[in-house]
Parts: C-alpha cells; structure tokens; sequence
C-alpha cells in the first residue's frame, strides 16, 4: 500500500482517522501500531514478523542497558546485541547477493546467489530502532517501558517505508503524551496534500520522460537527449522522495508528531556541502551523529578528517544500494566534499551565485546517473553519451520529441524546486489557497483512477 493511491486515500487512511481519535486517547499507540502492521503486511506480509522481531530485541536490549546501567558490562552487550542484530538483518537482506557475487567474481567460486526479496523499509526501521539503543546507552533519552509505545515507534506507517528517519529522541515525549488541534490537522493535512501532488502529478509525469529515455538504445541516444535524461530523473527523485516525506510529515502532525524536515530546496545550493544539509537532511544527521562525530568529526588531524569524509560517504552510497554504483556515488561525493574543505569552498563563496549553483546543478545531475542505473557499466555508457565520447549525434529527433512534449512539465518542476511558490502562497489570500490545495487533491485523485502502481523511487532502497 501506497500513500498515492486510492485504496488509502479513500479507505485505509479515513477508517484510522475515525478509530484512532474516537477511542480513548491511552488507546491511540495500540491503534497506531496495529493499524501500522496492517499497513506494512498489506505488501510485506512475510515480512511483518522481522519488524516485530526488531520492535522486540530493541525493546528487550533497551531495557537491559537501563536495568544494569550501573554495570560496566551488561550495558554494553546490551547495545552490542542491538547494533549487531540490526546491523546483521540489514546485511543478510540487503547484502548478501552482493558479497556472494562479488565473491564468485573475485575466487572464481561458484556459490548461489540467495535472492531474497530486500524487506520494505528495513534501512529505515532498522537506523531507527538504533538510534534509541545508542541514545539510551549515552543517557540522552529515558528507557520506553511500555512496549506497544515502543513498537508504535518502529512500525509508525507515515514514515515507515522512506523517512524521514526519526530518531527515537525526536518524537520520545510524544510517544508517551501528545495533543492534535483543529490547526495541527489541518496543517498536516495540507502538508499531506503538497506531498501527493508532488508525487502525482510532478514526479510520475516526469518519470515519464526518464522511461523514455532510459529504455532508448544506448546507441541512439544524442547527447542532448542524455542531459534532459539525468535532468529529467534528478528532478523525478527530488519531488518522488519530498513529496513521500511531506506527506509522512503531515499525517504525524495530523497525529500529533512533530517528524524533523527532510528536505529544503537542495537544488538551489551552492556547494555539495550545501546540498547535502538540504537533501535527505535526517539520513546526513544520523551519519554525522552516530559515524562522523564518534570518528572524531573534523577536530582531528586533516588526513584523518578526509579519511572520516571517506568512510561515512562510502556508507551512504553504501546504505542506498547494494552495488558498486552506490559505493562510488558516495565516494563521488566524498571527493568533491574533500575539494570543497581543501580550498574549493572559499572560491564558491566569493563567486556570483549563479556560478556557484551551476556547478552544484552540473555535479550533482552528473551522480544521478550513477544513482539511477542498475549497474556501473550502464552508467558509464549513459555518461560517455553525455560528454560526447562516441559516435553519438548531438541531437536527434527523439530528443526533439521529447523537449516539445515535456518542455512545459519541467519548467514547472524547476519552478516547484525552489522556494518561488511557497514564497508567494504566503501572499496569497487563504481562500485563493484553500482552493489551490483543494484543486490540487482533486487533480491528484482525477490521475490516480486511471494509473497503474507508482511506489515511490525510494522503496528500492
């Protein structure tokens, strides 16, 4: 189940409403966890009982490092159980094709690739359920003794498939008390509103343009055409994934959490430090609180400080994807980050800033095609095609077809990318933009009767 689509928009989501704020408020973790299971097993139903089994071994070694705190050994197996556990799920799930091909590939073995199916949202619960164990063994947080609290955390449908990622300590007050005003709703349910039409009516139409060209003979691609391809899915991913955290924001506010921004307006930075305190901002928070500081951040010497670079961005490209494409999106990004603190940075600030941003815009459209192909080798093809190292024609009609067909939906998306509309909503009489979300939910609901399935981008990972 999908938040764009009609099933929840019209039958998962209205029932919970109605069930969660009728029954007594003591009720509401119970009802939020059930109705998350239900939710997760509507397309994982093998698949509930790992997210069960981690709700139990953190609640379990959470209450273990609490118990014995006194203890200098207990506490430590306690988070040692935790990390190891989680960590381990993620791997064998996510990785283990990964290490066994590459194995074959290196020993010349011969060993069978497991092939199972990557369990929704793992690399999300999984980071979060750490994040209590972590915090609780440093005495940042109180220990949740309640366990449907705590699995009300984990199993939390509005953000569990994609994030953001909540940090335990983010929402531990709420978990155990929490209000909705009439404004909190509405608010929320706006907030949801602006996610759906991004995902809708934005990022599946743009997708269109992407297939398009992805599925195109490598041969007959001109070079034009590859440029308004990895344009075109930088665009797509930007508004699949803040639109899914926009609506995971706005239904915990219409449930009375405050869930942390993910997004905001990453393509108009001006450096890859920039953009990357802009994108996905609660997975680089989570890096730099639990891998960058613990590895002594930047108050170390400069070699180990670039050696600290290195490591948390092999482990993010790492974390999106089991293939060596991931490793060296994030090691293409460690690099420039690497450049920008030797020196590159002091440049970028004394340059006009539509300088500044055309680098940033040229750099990051650049790792999209290492994000968005399936392997290395295709993307270094795709990339080839883009520098003109080939045969490839500059332009062809294909890519002529393609601008004049789609010219007008990614001047929008542009427009939609930066703060220019949102500036100007708050000019705006409130009727004129009560009807504009209306209108938009109408559109949203108008595309989703006669489309097919559209997870978000970010399921894959």
């Amino acid at each position: 189940m999908v938040f764009s689509s009609l099933l929840f928009l019209f039958i998962f989501l209205p029932v919970f409403l109605t069930v969660y704020f009728i029954l007594p408020k003591n009720l509401r973790n119970l009802i939020l966890f059930l109705a998350s299971l239900m939710f997760y097993a509507w397309g994982e139903p093998v698949y509930v009982s790992i997210m069960i089994f981690s709700t139990v071994l953190d609640y379990t070694c959470g209450c273990i490092i609490d118990r014995f705190r006194k203890h200098k050994l207990i506490p430590k197996l306690g988070l040692g159980l935790s990390l190891i556990g989680n960590l381990g799920m993620l791997g064998f799930f996510k990785y283990a094709d990964f290490f066994i091909s590459n194995t074959n590939a290196l020993f010349g073995t011969h060993w069978d690739l497991l092939r199972i199916a990557l369990p929704i949202g793992i690399s999300f619960y999984t980071f979060q359920t750490m994040s209590y164990t972590i915090d609780l063994y440093r005495g940042k947080i109180q220990v949740q003794k309640n366990i449907i609290a705590f699995g009300a955390y984990v199993a939390m449908f509005p953000q569990l498939i994609a994030g953001p990622i909540v940090t335990y300590a983010t929402v531990e007050k709420e978990l155990n008390h929490r209000e909705v005003t009439f404004e909190d709703f509405g608010l929320g349910a706006m907030r949801f509103i602006e996610g759906l039409g991004k995902k809708v009516l934005i990022a599946n139409n743009i997708g269109l343009l992407w297939d398009q060209i992805l599925n195109t003979p490598i041969n007959n691609l001109s070079i034009i055409g590859a440029w308004l391809g990895a344009i075109s899915f930088g665009l797509q991913l930007y508004f699949d994934f803040s639109g899914y955290s926009d609506m995971a924001i706005g239904l915990g506010r219409m449930l009375g959490f405050r869930f942390p921004e993910n997004f905001n307006y990453p393509y108009i930075a001006k450096s890859v430090s920039d953009f990357w305190r802009r994108w996905h901002m609660t997975l680089t928070g989570w890096f730099r609180e639990y891998v960058y500081i613990p590895l002594g951040g930047n108050r170390v010497s400069k070699p180990r400080f670039y050696l600290n670079i290195l490591i948390v961005w092999f482990l993010t490209g790492f974390w999106h994807g089991a293939g060596w494409n991931f490793i060296l999106w994030g090691l293409f990004f460690a690099v420039l980050m690497i450049i920008e603190r030797s020196f590159l940075l002091k440049y970028l600030e004394r340059l006009p800033s539509f300088i500044s941003r055309f680098y940033l815009l040229f750099v990051v459209t650049i790792s999209w095609v290492l994000f968005a192909h399936d392997s290395l080798e295709q993307a270094i093809s795709y990339l080839k095609v883009m520098f003109g190292i080939g045969t490839n024609s500059f332009i062809n009609t294909p890519s002529l077809y393609a601008i004049t067909n789609f010219y007008v939906l990614i001047i929008i998306g542009i427009v939609f990318a930066t703060p220019l509309m949102n500036n100007l909503k708050a000019r705006l009489n409130e009727w004129v933009v009560f009807a504009f979300y209306v209108v938009t939910l109408f559109l949203s609901t108008a595309y989703l009767v006669d489309a097919t399935f559209n997870p978000f981008l970010y399921f894959r990972f």
